[in-house]
């Protein structure tokens, strides 16, 4: 209980003004309880066993956010689970014969193939790129599985595999092996890839996150997500923004050589967006999560789009955009080093680290208000990479 106010005047009004002071602090302790109490369900909630309620697989199963992450748990993890597995990072880290690999695998079915600023072939290679890139290694090697539909046009099927050419030989690494399989006309959508790759750490991380740590983008976000959903032409809304898709292992090398161990995590924010990493590090870790709305790289046509779609920025994907957990000691030096690069010229400080309340997201509103940022419920921009 607050001390007793000292009020001046004579004895009604006193009597008053004690009473509408009691008042005030009666509802200031009920609003602090009620916070307490929310805090405590939803931590509840984050901690219960996943369960998958669903019968049947729904595009918000492909979405990177809430549905993910049980699909992942309650089936994949359940079965697959092996140390290696558990972490559910963006590449497992192996010891073979004395080497530290990272090896990593992801899947493109993206609509359209081909979109400003990409399309589904440098997709595919820079996205496991990037994947080994932020697990701290040197990308390596590559595979490259197709799945083609009957009817597909070996033209545009020339032009996907130039492209992979073309990223591979700017990410500095080789496509060593691959597969093709052909399905029936209308069995898929034209042309899915799945890469794989392998990577050497040659460097380690620098342990745990932790409180006092500051928060990185490396860019503008959202810039992907918004430029696939325009590319389909069903929004009626003209925009010059293109994709980010980028590969991220000379910008991952750059922030390294200037802090080293000082670099607690990297991610790239593909599905799911900037939120759900955030979510991810606020949960691995058992820390708070604080970010400030105002402190986000967002371009004005990415942040209109998203207003008329009625999503939020931070859940919008990125593919060349990475989000890095940094020392509070090497803050400075770390968005120097990712503005020293050409991929990391729009570099921000975004938030903290912090003690309490562990598990969750804060965002500080451009209005002065604090929020919760949660996982991503649903697929509001469903197959864009």
């Amino acid at each position: 209980m607050a001390e007793r106010p000292v009020i001046e005047g004579s004895a009604p009004e006193r009597s008053a003004d004690w009473a509408e002071a009691a008042v005030r602090e009666h509802a200031h302790v009920e609003m602090a309880s009620r916070e307490e109490q929310v805090l405590e369900r939803i931590d509840r909630a984050r901690r219960a066993r996943p369960r998958l309620r669903e019968e049947n697989i729904t595009l918000s199963h492909g979405a990177g956010g809430k549905a993910t992450q049980t699909l992942i748990q309650a089936v994949f993890l359940d079965a697959f689970r092996n140390p290696l597995l558990e972490p559910l990072d963006d590449g497992a880290r192996l010891s073979i014969d004395g080497a530290s690999l990272a090896f990593t695998t992801d899947s493109y079915v993206v609509s359209p193939l081909f979109f400003p600023g990409g399309d589904i072939g440098d997709l595919a290679v820079n996205g496991t790129v990037n994947d080994l890139a932020v697990s701290g290694a040197e990308p390596l090697h590559l595979s490259a599985g197709f799945i083609l539909e009957e009817g597909f046009p070996v033209a545009d099927l020339k032009r996907i595999v130039a492209s992979m050419r073309v990223a591979a030989e700017v990410a500095g690494v080789q496509i060593v092996t691959g597969d093709t399989k052909v399905v029936q006309r209308g069995k898929a959508d034209g042309c899915y890839i799945n890469t794989a790759g392998v990577g050497a750490i040659r460097r380690p991380l620098g342990g745990e996150v932790r409180p006092g740590d500051a928060i990185l983008v490396s860019g503008p976000i959202g810039e992907h997500g918004v430029t696939v959903m325009l590319a389909r032409g069903e929004l009626d809304i003209e925009s010059d923004v293109t994709s980010d898709t980028a590969p991220l292992n000379g910008l991952v090398a750059t922030l390294m050589d200037a802090c080293g161990e000082g670099v607690r995590r990297m991610r790239d924010a593909t599905r799911g967006g900037v939120a759900t990493i955030l979510n991810e590090v606020a949960a691995d870790a058992g820390v708070a999560v604080v970010v400030e709305e105002d402190a986000f790289p967002v371009r004005p046509d990415v942040r209109g789009a998203c207003e008329l779609l009625g999503i939020d920025p931070l859940y919008v994907a990125c593919e060349g955009r990475m989000v890095a957990i940094v020392s509070g000691d090497v803050a400075d030096e770390a968005l120097a080093a990712l503005r020293s690069h050409p991929l990391g010229a729009g570099a921000a400080l975004v938030g903290r680290i912090k003690d309490d309340p562990p598990g969750l997201v804060l965002l500080k509103t451009a209005f002065g208000g604090t929020r919760i940022v949660d996982l991503l419920v649903g697929d509001p921009l469903p197959r864009i990479c």
